[in-house]
């Protein structure tokens, strides 16, 4: 999975190899992309300290250096919650901490879009990981979806407003209050996942994404990303000083210039193929104009003919 050139490293380790709980992350940096793999496929990716402490420092690399970043799991699974062997041991202080809410926030606010790769299971802590992303892509074995109550704690890292921002309200209640997982399909067809692909493919799909997205300017989709979250109340005003931004970069016209002179050839184009069909039509003897004089008196002599 790369593209554009990329170099493989680790975050939150020292030592160790792929599958080391000592290397949480393993991330491959690409010329436009930030690749990241959560690496603790021994108990199914499960969020720790470790695992946000090195997001943290993923998120400080992309905050200094914007790029489209793919978020994706191990061994077939995205996430299957925050570590419940932490979680036990902490406390009121650990709480108000906001471990796992701040770096979410963190990725959700991060200046190029995020893309989650949800292949299997993405529960708890881990569907609240896929919410703060900007695109969810599944395969038919994904199932996402908040059990927190049924451990006597809520859906406390941003499940609680951002699954209504997702899904509308009834449809939040069902999963944060009354504990519903979801299926795939279902999961796509509320628009809680983008697009659900074979798992062979779901990789693929995340390069496809951030193909196109690479492939616009990119100020252009950081400030489109940025008016995006702002509070209503900063509309107009935050999308006009944008787009006034926008307005005065080389990219801007440079990509427009190249626009019409694209639209231009293209008139070109089709102007010369409807002269050259004319010019071709006209020198057709089946389209050859027949002198009405001529039809006439072939009419009569045809009548005259049937008379005799």
């Amino acid at each position: 999975m790369s593209a554009g050139g990329s170099a493989a490293t680790t975050a939150g380790g020292t030592t160790g190899g792929a599958g080391d709980a000592n290397f949480p992350l393993l991330i491959e940096r690409c010329e436009d992309r930030v690749i990241i793999r959560l690496n603790r496929p021994e108990v199914r990716n499960a969020i720790d300290q470790n695992m946000a402490d090195a997001l943290h420092e993923v998120c400080a690399e992309l905050e200094a250096e914007p790029k489209v970043a793919i978020l994706t799991g191990s061994n077939g699974v995205f996430a299957a919650g925050a570590d419940i062997g932490q979680l036990l041991g902490r406390g009121r202080e650990e709480a108000l901490a906001g471990i796992n809410s701040k770096v979410f926030t963190r990725i959700q606010e991060l200046p190029m879009p995020v893309i989650a790769l949800v292949g299997g299971v993405a529960l708890g802590g881990g569907a609240e990981l896929a919410f703060a992303c900007d695109f969810r892509i599944g395969t038919p074995t994904t199932k996402i979806g908040n059990p927190e109550t049924g451990l006597g704690i809520l859906a406390a890292a941003g499940a609680a407003w951002r699954l209504r921002e997702l899904v509308g309200e009834p449809r939040a209640k069902e999963i944060l209050l009354a504990g519903r997982t979801l299926q795939a399909e279902e999961a796509k067809s509320i628009g809680l996942l983008n697009d659900v692909v074979d798992p062979e493919d779901l990789e693929l799909a995340g390069e496809a994404l951030a193909d196109r997205i690479a492939s616009f300017a990119p100020l252009a989709v950081r400030l489109s990303k940025s008016a995006f979250h702002a509070p209503r109340e900063a509309h107009p005003l935050i999308d006009n000083l944008a787009q006034a931004v926008l307005f005065e970069t080389e990219e801007k016209h440079t990509r427009m210039t190249a626009f019409l002179e694209k639209r231009e050839a293209k008139k070109r184009q089709k102007a010369e193929a409807v002269a050259t069909e004319a010019m071709d039509e006209q020198s057709d003897p089946r389209h050859e104009q027949t002198d009405p004089r001529a039809v006439q008196d072939a009419a009569r002599d045809e009548e005259r003919g049937s008379a005799e």
